[in-house]
């Protein structure tokens, strides 16, 4: 399947997480932090430490490595903090 990612295309198996899809792409910043604005990417790849917030059509603060990716999904790197929206 294919998603977006800062409109770029990028392949993805049916079931794999949107950070696993960015690695494999061979992606490694996925937004950057508020103060100093440092990238950060994956880290612990499991949903313990919010490094890898991203944005998901639109939505902030969706952790990638959590988070399926879906055919056409847009997802675009967080450049500053969202609002917090609670997973649905």
């Amino acid at each position: 399947m294919e998603f977006t990612f800062d409109g770029q295309s990028i392949q993805a198996y049916d079931g794999e997480t949107i950070a696993a899809a960015l690695l494999a792409a061979g992606v490694r910043a996925l937004r950057t932090t508020a103060g100093r604005r440092e990238p950060r990417g994956v880290f612990c790849n499991m949903g313990a430490c919010f490094d890898c917030l991203v944005q998901v059509d639109g939505r902030s603060n969706i952790q990638a490595c959590l988070t399926p990716v879906r055919e056409g999904m847009r997802v675009e790197s967080q450049q500053i903090e969202g609002d917090w929206i609670p997973p649905t």
